[in-house]
């Protein structure tokens, strides 16, 4: 069974898709990665090769803020930006659809679709404000898990106002509120319309959301969030059965078209990397008045990869190394 292996490495969790031919996703892992994207991988591929029998990985793709990094490290045969494999996953699901809204542990994106292609994108990386993360500390503070948080936010009757444009004013403006006597579940409510008005401040900025509006990402699975979204769009959400995976999902099928397209073989290095030693280290390249910081994988205390230079002064080594041991082993 030949399979496609997509990769999201993101700053909170790694998220892990394989799919077959026909783009049926045969396996999706969800993993926290803990300061540690290396680390998260292999315990992915681990999980996978003790769940899976009688397969064949025939294309990698990677995707997300740790993408150049993994996809050196496995030996990618695509390596895409977030915002081109959230918006393939979603034209996968809904051909028509033509808003995305992505929030996840620690960014958010808003992605623009017009005649089956993005036409615009904003990314928010700055404030924490309304992403996952924020939403678990606050769970976490008032004693309750994040799925609760999301029940009891849809139950707020009538939502207080909180000043969502940064995360620490909102959690202040909570303790506030909360102190005055006011039900924590319009406080909830508050909460997730003052992040739906802050993301819509920072990301829409005077563009069109029409629908179809695909909501994806960790937040998506607040109650809470998605019925203030639904309440100022006046538009209903779609939520993806694997609304948690997209950006993974969305690079593996571009990776299977690629090649199948191409009928090439795999850059894949294989499943012996869940026993390997890597390790990273990092030095500045003072080549140039660009001051790269240019950071070197390892693996097994090889040089496998440098990444982080602009000019291609490092990296391009590592290639010229790779392709001459090639040609001494052939």
């Amino acid at each position: 069974m030949k399979l496609f292996l997509g990769i999201d490495v993101g700053s909170v969790s790694t998220n892990v898709v394989l799919i077959n031919q026909q783009g049926k996703i045969v396996e999706k892992l969800y993993i926290r990665s803990q300061g540690n994207p290396v680390g998260s991988v292999q315990r992915g591929l681990l999980q996978i090769s003790k769940k899976l029998k009688d397969f064949e990985i025939a294309g990698v793709g990677t995707t997300g803020s740790g993408r150049q990094l993994i996809g050196s490290l496995l030996g990618a045969d695509l390596i895409k930006n977030e915002i081109t494999a959230h918006a393939i996953a979603c034209l996968n699901l809904e051909p028509e659809v033509r808003t995305i809204i992505e929030i996840g542990g620690q960014d958010s994106k808003l992605i623009l679709i017009r005649d089956g292609i993005v036409s615009d994108f904003a990314m928010n990386t700055v404030c924490a404000a309304g992403t996952g993360s924020f939403l678990d500390q606050q769970a976490a503070r008032l004693n309750m898990g994040i799925a609760e948080l999301g029940v009891r936010a849809a139950e707020g009757k009538h939502p207080v106002r909180i000043a969502g444009r940064c995360a620490v004013f909102a959690e202040s403006d909570m303790i506030h509120k909360q102190q005055m006597g006011h039900r924590i579940e319009d406080i909830l409510a508050g909460l997730c319309h003052a992040l739906v008005r802050n993301f819509l401040n920072n990301l829409a900025k005077g563009r069109e959301l029409k629908g179809p509006i695909i909501f994806q990402g960790g937040v998506a699975a607040n109650k809470g969030i998605r019925l203030a979204f639904e309440e100022v769009l006046g538009e209903p959400l779609i939520i993806p059965e694997h609304y948690d995976v997209m950006g993974a999902l969305g690079v593996a099928l571009l990776v299977r078209d690629e090649m199948l397209a191409t009928k090439r073989e795999t850059r894949f290095k294989g499943f012996d990397l869940i026993n390997s030693t890597i390790s990273t280290s990092s030095f500045d390249c003072e080549g140039c008045a660009n001051l790269c910081e240019v950071v070197e994988l390892r693996q097994d205390n090889q040089l496998i990869a440098c990444l982080g230079d602009k000019c291609g002064k490092w990296s391009q080594r590592i290639e010229t190394l790779t392709l001459n041991q090639a040609s001494q082993v052939g």
